[in-house]
């Protein structure tokens, strides 16, 4: 059973963007914002050469080149999905000394038409690291425990991911 979508939108203020404008199928665009990915103590990841995806109903989600990640605290976690736009992610997890976070991230090795541009770059969960940052602001989590949206102030929703909103 599938829940129906919201009876309304949060309009956005001045400088704000809704989830309820981004398309379906989703839009990937380059992004100069400065984003930063923390576990452990560590920089895992830093760029200003991200990715982002917006897709109806989900705030970004953010895509960083695989150069700009320290891969030496990656390793491959067990699991695969097929998203229905941009075909089948894989799961990384990140280790640091002791702590180690499942499926912390995943990425595209290769990514269908007309995703090309994020093959191998990889999108952090925000929930399952330390912290995620987008221009300095610390970023919450998308709800539930499949998403990877980065909430900001500059995104209004309501969003997919929490309860009731699974057929939207």
């Amino acid at each position: 059973m599938f829940d129906p979508p919201p009876k309304s939108r949060v309009v956005p203020g001045p400088g704000q963007e809704s989830v309820w404008d981004y398309p379906r199928p989703p839009r990937l665009e380059p992004t100069a914002r400065h984003l930063k990915v923390i576990f452990a103590g560590r920089y895992i990841a830093e760029t200003q050469r991200g990715l982002r995806i917006l897709e109806t109903s989900h705030p970004p989600s953010y895509y960083i080149p695989p150069e700009d990640v320290d891969r030496a605290l990656l390793a491959p976690a067990p699991g695969r999905t097929v998203c229905e736009f941009k075909g089948q992610a894989r799961y990384w997890m990140i280790r640091v000394g002791a702590r180690l976070s499942e499926a912390a991230a995943w990425s595209y090795s290769a990514p269908w038409s007309p995703y090309e541009a994020l093959k191998d770059h990889l999108c952090f969960y925000a929930g399952r690291v330390d912290a995620c940052f987008v221009d300095g602001e610390r970023v919450v989590p998308q709800d539930g425990d499949f998403y990877g949206g980065w909430r900001t102030a500059e995104v209004v929703g309501p969003f997919k991911g929490g309860p009731g909103t699974r057929g939207w």
